[in-house]
């Protein structure tokens, strides 16, 4: 296949794009530096912004070379429905009320973890919250995670190894701890209907397999920094007082089912969401602050991603179907350090015949690199997006977050190769 201008174009947009994801700690020292345009490099170097910025660069470009028809054909073609879902997930999710009932649930299983408080309270939040990622979708399960780690330790001054360390941990078992179910984590969804895997087809072929890595990475990491985290109060904060009324938190759960049973129809659940917000603003004594803008810049980073990796499929579909069975499994788990995840399995969706060993492989593989990178797995930004303020310049640096995921794949390679 010989690529048109605009997907050459688009290949290299996307190139620069993955490369200024890994400099956007550069723009925020430019801020601080050169204060007369502070806000350019502000906008720069916000993560979230990245994608998007480099995707509008991409439809001028098509304006200018194709038109204004060709490029709103392109954007009318793209699908947003992951986006709209991210955004409404992340904003009910991290409400006050749900926020109250997931500590509670986290805490009530830490009291049976035979460790000490802080440490046991550590240990489920990295290792509950992922696999309850597998019914309430990854980015709810990203959300909760995010904002609980953020409350109960990354605000009382971890140091920088252990919030990396954290970071990498989370990201990897939130990506393999969705293969419970064919509907939780994206790049299952895009091939789960296609190739007949249902439920127990995912719990006896992978979820197993999954559940075993995420406690043995969330052990490690606890045990690891056992010290830091012995010194770390395991005292309820004041925003875990039981100030929310039962009632409220069943309804807000309701809202949370509600969206995510209609996960892939924007107009039902932008629907309920639409009507959350009513409820939010009409009992405001029960909430916090809503997350929108993180919500929001957490959207405008997927759409982005969908913008720029529409153009992506000439080459990306060639090298992996190229690969064997075996190979498939290092080779997705490579990919996805640089693309989206549930892109390379929807690429393995639109081919006939594939062998059960190089379906599995593909998607293990896709799952098993989703935490390698921000834009490895969708529900990434959104931690990214809630935690960056706690580490310097408020800036999470890409290579530190692969160099701390990388043990934790290495335990998810081993585990879906080896058992």
């Amino acid at each position: 296949m010989t690529p048109s201008i605009i997907q050459i174009i688009g290949a290299m947009l996307f190139a620069v794009a993955i490369l200024h994801t890994f400099s956007t700690k550069f723009f925020e020292r430019l801020a601080h530096t050169r204060p007369t345009h502070a806000g350019l490099w502000h906008l720069l170097g916000e993560v979230e912004v990245v994608f998007g910025f480099w995707a509008m660069i991409l439809i001028l470009c098509m304006f200018a070379v194709e038109g204004r028809a060709a490029a709103t054909q392109y954007l009318d073609s793209r699908n947003f429905t992951e986006p709209m879902f991210v955004f409404a997930i992340m904003v009910i999710a991290g409400t006050k009320p749900i926020l109250q009932f997931a500590r509670f649930c986290v805490r009530t299983v830490a009291q049976f973890i035979p460790l000490p408080s802080s440490m046991a309270f550590y240990f489920a939040i990295l290792a509950l919250v992922p696999l309850l990622g597998s019914f309430i979708t990854e980015p709810a399960a990203m959300t909760l995670a995010a904002l609980i780690l953020r409350d109960s330790y990354f605000s009382k001054g971890l140091s920088t190894r252990l919030r990396y360390t954290t970071l990498g941990v989370l990201f990897v078992n939130i990506s393999i701890g969705g293969t419970l179910t064919p509907f939780a984590a994206p790049p299952v969804l895009m091939v789960a209907g296609k190739w007949g895997w249902d439920i127990w087809f995912m719990i006896t072929a992978l979820g197993w397999k999954a559940a075993i890595a995420v406690i043995v990475n969330a052990l490690s990491a606890t045990w690891l920094f056992r010290q830091e985290l012995s010194r770390v109060s395991s005292g309820r904060d004041a925003s875990e007082d039981n100030s929310v009324p039962a009632i409220m938190v069943a309804l807000h759960l309701l809202f949370l089912v509600g969206v995510v049973a209609f996960a892939h129809h924007p107009a039902a659940f932008l629907g309920l969401f639409l009507f959350f917000l009513g409820v939010a603003h009409a009992y405001q004594d029960y909430q916090d602050r809503l997350i929108l803008r993180e919500g929001l810049l957490v959207a405008f980073f997927l759409a982005g991603l969908v913008v720029l990796g529409g153009q992506q499929q000439w080459w990306l579909r060639p090298v992996l179907l190229a690969m064997s069975s075996d190979a498939v499994f290092f080779g997705a788990t490579f990919l996805t350090a640089i693309t989206d995840n549930a892109a390379l399995t929807y690429l393995g969706s639109l081919v006939e015949g594939l062998s059960d060993s190089f379906k599995y492989a593909l998607v293990t593989g896709a799952v098993t690199g989703g935490g390698l990178t921000i834009i490895a797995n969708a529900p990434n930004p959104a931690g990214v997006a809630i935690l960056r303020g706690n580490f310097e310049d408020e800036a999470i640096h890409p290579m530190g977050l692969l160099v701390a995921a990388i043990p934790p794949t290495i335990v998810a390679i081993l585990a879906f190769r080896l058992l």
